[in-house]
């Protein structure tokens, strides 16, 4: 009886407080649109393979043992293409006005299991920029692995290019909008229950029950202004004939 109880006073302060969750949860929506098509900077995305093979003059020499060995040194290469010897000679060549560890968090790097293809993306609010980091990125590592590693197994299986009419891929506007709604849902309704529980006033007889511990055993009915006039009345003439 308590649990349809709670779930009833549940639902009636969820009642009473439609209007207030409602308006919070638009406040959110609108603001995460607003800050989305207007305040976001848009970041594009653009990438470029490398191809960890050695080089073999005869291809009959091509055996198991060199991918194996190739794929064991694709780790390796993954740190050598983000650490500073790399990526200071990306900045210097491309002029970029940035540091070695905010151009690391431009580039990500990904590869698939037992695959010997590295692919190496770029993050930039221009896309220009970002196809011209990739590649230089890509070319300068596969120079230096020749003098790092003494080793000439690393080309460029596929070059960034930039695309015509490039879509960002963030900020994702309604992804955001959604998020923001069921945020500013959790809010309204947090606080909806937040005033509830600050609210002391006594409304009704289970109020008084519940805040004195006591049963009521009877109320007064509320007099209606009507029926107030008309008892003032009835006491005057009363006074008058007496």
């Amino acid at each position: 009886m308590e649990q349809q109880i709670s779930l009833r006073e549940v639902f009636a302060i969820l009642k009473k407080n439609v209007a207030l969750i409602s308006i919070i949860t638009i406040l959110a929506i609108a603001l995460a649109g607003v800050l989305s098509f207007y305040v976001m900077s848009p970041v594009y995305q653009t990438s470029t393979q490398l191809l960890v093979n050695q080089e073999q003059a005869d291809a009959s020499q091509f055996t198991n043992q060199n991918i194996e060995t190739d794929l064991q040194l694709i780790n390796t290469y993954n740190d050598i293409i983000k650490s500073s010897v790399i990526l200071e000679q990306v900045i210097e060549d491309q002029g970029l006005d940035v540091s070695v560890a905010e151009l690391n968090e431009k580039i990500t790097i990904s590869t698939n299991d037992n695959s010997q293809v590295i692919d190496i993306s770029v993050r930039d609010e221009d896309p220009v920029t970002a196809v011209e980091i990739a590649n230089a990125t890509a070319t300068i590592f596969e120079e230096e692995i020749q003098v790092l590693m003494n080793v000439n197994n690393v080309s460029i299986l596929s070059p960034a290019v930039l695309r015509d009419n490039p879509s960002p891929v963030a900020p994702n506007p309604f992804l955001n909008m959604a998020v923001a709604a069921a945020v500013g849902l959790m809010i309204g309704i947090g606080l909806a229950f937040l005033l509830a529980y600050l609210d002391t006033t006594v409304k009704n007889e289970q109020d008084i029950e519940t805040l004195l511990g006591i049963p009521v055993i009877g109320m007064i009915s509320p007099i209606a202004e009507k029926e107030k006039s008309k008892e003032a009345k009835s006491l005057a003439l009363n006074r008058r004939e007496v």
